[in-house]
């Protein structure tokens, strides 16, 4: 049991706040519940054992690969596919405990890919690496299922994302767009709802709330097919999904660090309005004529059909109660985006202003909540913002360096006046 637990109840019966029966019965039901929870370290370590294990025997077979036939090789190709399916059915038939189940899983899934590249070279069977991925992905979806297996889970994310990686983005490889990744990405989706419906709190939850938006985050740029500028356009839209989402109580209600949706949304979407407050880029973006018949085109219409959805559902819902431009940031630059065409003075004007009325909005929600990180981030905003202003105008030194000088005890003094503010708040609250 937790020691500030066991510390507490001490406290509560020295208190006599409860009797030592209670105190004997709740230490009774966390020593239970601590029994029947799963130890994380030891499954660790299994997925881990499973990894070293199977690597091991890749290591010994191919030290002396060349030295067998045909038909040795194919019989060691399948060897540890037989051996994974083996455990793999021994646990779901015995109902064994979660580490097994994910221990098994996890060596029965490079097994998988062992047995498919084995097999390809030994009979020469053509294929590229991503074909090799997706085929391995969907070979073993199942057994997410099967064994209800995190782990399993957190691989396939990962290698649908270094999958589409390495159809999508031409340096890797040729260039075309990784549709088979939307399939991957739905196939996971429920289990990730389940943990979400059942184990909302949960560390491994929280794990796939920063992989799931990370994981689309990276893959969208390989749906940008000609470098349009509504690349541009899709990932500000993106981010204001993912921030959209983050706001929404299920994600919200939980610590900034659980909640992956909404610090990838925000800082994503300041992101891109820092990137499109120079004039290269609208020069550039005017240089190009918009393709309308682009799915560069329809996927940004699509995002911005469903963040919309989401942020007028939020309104319905009440969960959007005070004022934050945050929320509409992808609608108001949207706009922005098409009139930018005739003027690139016009945008710039528009965005520096919308990053510097989100800055001061930020500050007054940190202000008003007494939460100094909140506070400090619209301060960084603006700070970031001077320094881009800093290297595209015709400011002279003295100017610059007295708007930093005057930024910087701006700082120092809205810290300190809010540490002030709080400091009387909780002197206030002991008188009474």
């Amino acid at each position: 049991m937790n020691s500030k637990i066991q510390s507490d109840i001490k406290e509560l019966v020295e208190q006599q706040v409860i009797s030592q029966e209670s105190a004997s019965k709740i230490e009774a039901y966390y020593q239970s519940k601590k029994v029947n929870t799963p130890n994380r370290l030891f499954t660790v370590f299994g997925v881990l054992g499973s990894l070293l294990v199977g690597l091991g025997i890749i290591l010994i077979l191919a030290h002396n690969w060349d030295d067998f036939s045909k038909a040795t090789k194919t019989f060691f190709a399948f060897l540890p596919l037989v051996i994974g399916q083996i455990f793999v059915g021994f646990s779901i038939l015995k109902h064994k405990s979660a580490v097994r189940k994910e221990a098994s899983g996890t060596f029965l899934f490079f097994a998988v890919g062992s047995a498919i590249s084995l097999i390809s070279q030994i009979y020469n069977i053509p294929g590229n690496f991503s074909s090799f991925l997706l085929t391995w992905m969907l070979l073993c979806v199942p057994l997410i299922y099967l064994l209800r297996s995190h782990a399993l889970a957190i691989l396939h994310v990962v290698f649908m994302t270094y999958y589409a990686a390495d159809l999508g983005y031409s340096f890797i490889s040729n260039g075309q767009t990784p549709w088979f990744y939307l399939l991957l990405l739905a196939l996971v989706l429920p289990h990730y709802g389940q943990l979400l419906k059942h184990k909302t709190n949960a560390n491994i939850t929280s794990i796939f709330n920063w992989l799931l938006p990370l994981s689309v985050t990276i893959v969208l740029g390989a749906f940008v097919d000609n470098m349009d500028a509504f690349g541009v356009l899709m990932y500000v839209v993106l981010f204001g999904l993912l921030y959209n989402i983050g706001k929404i109580p299920l994600f919200n209600d939980q610590k900034l660090r659980r909640n992956g949706y909404l610090v990838l949304g925000a800082l994503g979407t300041m992101y891109m309005l820092i990137l499109t407050s120079f004039d290269w880029l609208w020069e550039d973006i005017i240089r190009n004529t918009l393709a309308y018949n682009s799915q560069e085109f329809y996927i940004s219409v699509v995002l911005f059909v469903i963040t919309t959805g989401i942020l007028v559902y939020s309104f319905s819902k009440k969960w959007v109660a005070a004022f934050n431009l945050s929320h509409y940031a992808f609608l108001i630059f949207t706009v922005i985006f098409f009139i930018g065409f005739d003027n690139k003075f016009i945008p710039l004007t528009l965005i520096n202003l919308l990053i510097l009325m989100i800055a001061l909005i930020t500050i007054k929600i940190g202000a008003d909540k007494f939460h100094f990180g909140i506070l400090n981030y619209g301060l960084l905003i603006i700070a970031v913002l001077i320094i881009c202003r800093f290297f595209d105008t015709d400011m002279s030194f003295v100017i610059r360096g007295l708007l930093f000088v005057g930024f910087g005890l701006g700082f120092f003094l809205a810290n300190y006046l809010m540490l002030k503010k709080q400091r009387e708040n909780k002197g206030e609250l002991k008188k009474q």
